[in-house]
């Protein structure tokens, strides 16, 4: 498929579906901010896993929410 084709049917898709946009931001934010909580707990697989998987934030909503309570218990 030739890339122009390819590009303008992206394109059209992402303006005929806006919802898909806010999703990718909305997973987009999750990742990175999970991401840097992964590598500031020195958490390697955690950080691996969450840059493999695309989870639409969830598993990013869930390690953040899991890493509040472990620092609220200390």
């Amino acid at each position: 498929m030739n890339t122009q084709i390819f590009s303008e049917v992206i394109a059209s898709y992402m303006v005929a579906n806006p919802w898909f946009i806010l999703l990718l931001v909305w997973s987009a934010i999750w990742k990175l901010i999970a991401l840097w909580k992964a590598a500031k707990h020195n958490h390697l697989t955690i950080f691996i896993i969450l840059a493999v998987l695309n989870t639409m934030g969830i598993a990013e909503i869930i390690y953040i929410g899991y890493l509040y309570f472990k620092e609220k218990e200390k």
